[in-house]
Parts: C-alpha cells; structure tokens; sequence
C-alpha cells in the first residue's frame, strides 16, 4: 500500500468496500515496461480496469490499448487516443460491433477461425488481422487455453483465408496465462510462431507481427520475477527463433499494468465457527466473490491481507464473502492466517487488487451496492 493510498483512507473516511488506486503506480508500471521491451509496443489491456483516469494516463503516455469491446473502444476514444492505437482483441465479436470499430477508425483486428476472418471481411474490408494460436498456459495461476486459439496449422489456413479475401494476414497471437510466474512460458509459443511464419511464406504470404500478449503478473504472495528478466527471456527466445528477421512485436499487459497500483478496503462482517469443537474460524467480509473478488475462484489468485492487527497471534480461518449464495467463499481449500484477536467492524486492506476486481463486481447482487472505486 503507498503513502498515498494511506493518505487518501485517512482523509476520506467511508464505507467499506472500496477499492484505491494509485496512478503514479500505473505511470511506473508502464514506464518498466517500455524499458524492459523497448521495440516492442504496449496495448494495455483494457479489460483489467478501464478507469478513464487510468486509461487517460496511459494514453497520455504513449499507450496503445487491446480492446474487448466497443464499450471499451469508445472509452479509450474519449481519451483522444486515435483509432490507430486500437485493437479488437477480441476473437468473438459480432458483426455489427466489427462494423461498428471499422466505422470509428480501428483496423486491427483478432481471429482464431475461418468464420471471424469472413466476418471481418464483410464487416472491415481490407483491414489487418492476426490469428490467435493454442497456448497451454503451464505455469499461470489463471490460465487461459482451449476457449481462445487455434493449432498452429488452422492459424495457417485462417490467414491464408483472409489474404483470400482481401485481408492483410498481419501476425498471430498467444496468451501464456494470466499471473505467469514462467518467464520462459513464451518460448514455445515463439517456436510454433515462428514455423507458421515460414509456411505461410512459403505460400507467398509474408506475417510481420507477433502478438506476445498479456500474463506479466502482479505481486500476490508468492515472489515472481521482475519485468526486466520477462524481458530479456522474451527477447533471448525470439531471437532463438526467428534470428536476424525479427518481427514486429506488442505485448497487452493488464494484470501487470495496475495490479499492484489498488488495494480494497473491507470490513468483518462476522467471525464463526461450525461447531465448538471446530478449530478453524470463519470471517466473512463485506466482500467476496461477487463484490469483485471473482478470482478467488478455485482459489487461483491470493491476494495479500493486511490488518491493524498484524502483530498479534496468527491463526487459520475461513475466508468468505456476504451474499447468500454458498460459492461466496474465498478461501477455504487453503486457509489464510489472520491474527486471533481480529474482531467484528475491523477493517482489513486486500492489497494488489487494481486488476480485474472493478470489472468483476456485480451491479447489485443481493441488493449489495457495485464496489466504489477512487483513482488517485
């Protein structure tokens, strides 16, 4: 948690849950970035968190940004970022809604299937596209295979497909998985692409990017690496590829971006147990699941708690959330330590949470308000 977040909690007492972000955060976020992958052009994405401030920042900054949706394109216009900075990264969009992004400027555009590729070619005649391949995300703590993506010999037929139709077969794309702790999770990836690039020139059709898409992780609990050895691993592999014809290339952090730029703010609802004889606690927060702590699912992300109690004795409990559905439990397959004297109105602080919580949060499940979001 930064000083200023400390700052603004102490100034501006509130109801709880809210989530805090630190802009200056962001700022240095995507400077680390810029360092560590100089040639390389970022696309934040968007989906993480597309606060306007946020978003403002980073295109104040140079930014591109990957877009989801033509929600999200028309938030990252507002910002006075061109159309030229956008891409539809999305590999499953209507037809209207790729129409609707040729209208308003964007070019760029993802696909994993002969049917995207015909879509687009009805809906953005002669626009760029690059084809998502299958990535098995080994060693991500949110992977990302299977509903994204195709072989690499379908991402052959699909941009030859496009070239058909009058399409420029611009690159592919991969996602090693969000929260990668691998920082040789791209190598492999960077090998098939390379071989799709080879064939597709052997058929007269020259690729000149690659997408290394997102998965630079945010600091949970465990110690990951720092974004200048994802850099270098990532360089070291495509030069190990594709030698002195380096393509073009842009990464789409999201998670790396403001993921550690926020902290939530929560409160203890109530603390349990099951029986007397039950060892383990249960403290329920004034946010779970739906409130925006969506990937707490499978307990895949573990985000750090801190409390006003630190110091005290420590034991296991159950961590849950509100609502009256009985999935709004965080953490139970593997309890948290919390201190044993933590008591009903203590507020604690979930830290790292500036990615994928605001997004996730339900407009009003049970009655329960959207999580409130400050942006400092």
């Amino acid at each position: 948690m930064t000083d200023r977040i400390k700052d603004f909690l102490r100034r501006f007492p509130s109801e709880s849950p809210r989530l805090v972000l630190d802009l200056d955060i962001v700022e240095q976020n995507y400077h680390a970035f810029a360092r560590a992958l100089p040639d390389t052009r970022l696309y934040y994405a968007v989906k993480a968190n597309p606060a306007p401030e946020i978003l403002d920042l980073l295109a104040r900054n140079g930014s591109s940004f990957d877009c989801a949706s033509i929600g999200e394109i028309e938030l990252v216009l507002a910002t006075g970022a061109g159309a030229g900075r956008i891409s539809f990264g999305n590999t499953i969009k209507k037809e209207r809604d790729i129409g609707r992004a040729f209208d308003l400027g964007v070019r760029l555009f993802a696909v994993d299937c002969v049917e995207e590729v015909e879509k687009i070619a009805r809906a953005a005649p002669g626009s760029n596209v690059f084809c998502r391949i299958l990535c098995d995300g080994d060693g991500a703590d949110w992977p990302l295979s299977r509903k994204f993506g195709c072989d690499a010999q379908m991402a052959v037929d699909v941009l030859q497909k496009a070239h058909q139709l009058g399409l420029v077969a611009h690159g592919l794309s991969f996602h090693v998985g969000s929260q990668q702790a691998n920082i040789n999770a791209w190598d492999q990836a960077l090998k098939v692409s390379a071989t799709v690039f080879d064939e597709l020139s052997m058929r007269g059709i020259a690729l000149s990017m690659v997408n290394l898409g997102g998965g630079f992780p945010a600091q949970y609990l465990k110690s990951v690496p720092g974004v200048p050895a994802y850099g270098d691993a990532i360089f070291r592999s495509l030069c190990r590829h594709f030698g002195n014809r380096l393509p073009q290339t842009i990464i789409e952090p999201g998670r790396g971006m403001v993921g550690n730029a926020g902290m939530i703010e929560a409160e203890v609802v109530l603390i349990s147990k099951k029986s007397e004889q039950d060892s383990v606690r249960w403290v329920y927060l004034d946010i779970g699941k739906f409130g925006g702590l969506a990937e707490t699912m499978d307990e895949a992300i573990r985000y750090p708690i801190k409390t006003d109690r630190d110091g005290d004795e420590k034991a296991p409990c159950v961590l849950a959330g509100p609502t009256c559905d009985s999935v709004d439990v965080l953490y139970e397959k593997t309890p948290y330590e919390l201190p044993i004297s933590l008591s009903i109105g203590d507020r604690v602080l979930i830290e790292a949470c500036g990615a994928y919580t605001s997004t996730y949060a339900s407009v009003s499940f049970n009655g329960f308000e959207p999580l409130q979001s400050h942006v400092i």
